[in-house]
């Protein structure tokens, strides 16, 4: 499992503390807002907002919300709100390559804090492609160790069409093409194996392995741009050892 595949399931952990404060709540309303905008409010029928309504779920977040959210994305419900989609791509820390999902309503505001943001913690904006080249986009089905075995979900993944299973001491992850993530979501949960976390993500093709000085960094921006309130998701391709990740977590 990559660096940041482990630096990610610290942050799952972490959502689930921040969507009782509400913080991950905004973040998962957009995801709603955007999928149910572009493919319609039927979750059976738009696979992108049958992802973002589980991910809702997995965070408890009320079913009155989720309704209102998918509204607003028919336009039932009208707020003044027009997110746009953008991708960001730059470099951070040890040449790691960085790529920044963003929802926003002002284009200029949100890419010059995301500049501001990489510059001021050892990284740089790129321009559009110098690193998109670098990931795969792929359904990533996220297990807790404590509750699966590893064996039985390689076995029954593989034989589902799964692409790969890799694990650390919390996490398994289940990666697929992603069109076969639903199925891959519902063949496991029939034999009693359900995930922690559902999503569509960008994983690299290859990683950078880092020092405990470059980890420090890298950690450190991937948290801050996390955090940034236009930011939906963060995606890298640096790699941490499980010593050294526990070490900094």
């Amino acid at each position: 499992m990559s660096g940041h595949s482990k630096w990610h399931n610290i942050r799952l952990r972490k959502s689930k503390v921040d969507a009782q404060k509400g913080k991950i709540f905004t973040k998962v309303t957009r995801e709603i807002i955007i999928a149910a905008r572009e493919g319609g409010g039927d979750p059976a029928a738009n696979f992108r907002l049958r992802v973002a309504v589980d991910k809702a779920r997995s965070v408890n977040m009320p079913l009155d919300n989720i309704k209102r959210a998918i509204q607003k994305g028919t336009g039932e419900l009208r707020d003044g709100s027009s997110y746009e989609e953008i991708m960001y791509e730059g470099y951070g820390p040890g040449g790691v390559a960085i790529l920044i999902s963003a929802f926003t309503e002002n284009r200029n505001r949100t890419v010059a804090d995301v500049r501001n943001i990489l510059s001021r913690n050892g990284g740089s904006l790129g321009e559009s492609g110098c690193v998109l080249w670098m990931f795969d986009k792929k359904g990533v089905l996220t297990f807790s160790s404590k509750k699966v075995k590893e064996d039985a979900i390689f076995m029954i993944a593989t034989d589902a069409g799964a692409d790969d299973v890799t694990s650390d001491t919390e996490n398994i992850e289940v990666i697929c093409a992603p069109q076969d993530l639903q199925s891959l979501k519902e063949n496991l949960e029939k034999n009693g194996m359900v995930s922690e976390e559902s999503k569509i993500s960008m994983i690299p093709k290859t990683t950078i392995s880092l020092d405990e000085n470059e980890a420090r960094k890298v950690l450190k921006l991937m948290d801050l741009l996390e955090e940034y309130d236009d930011v939906q998701e963060v995606y890298s391709n640096f790699d941490i050892s499980d010593e050294l990740m526990e070490k900094l977590g």
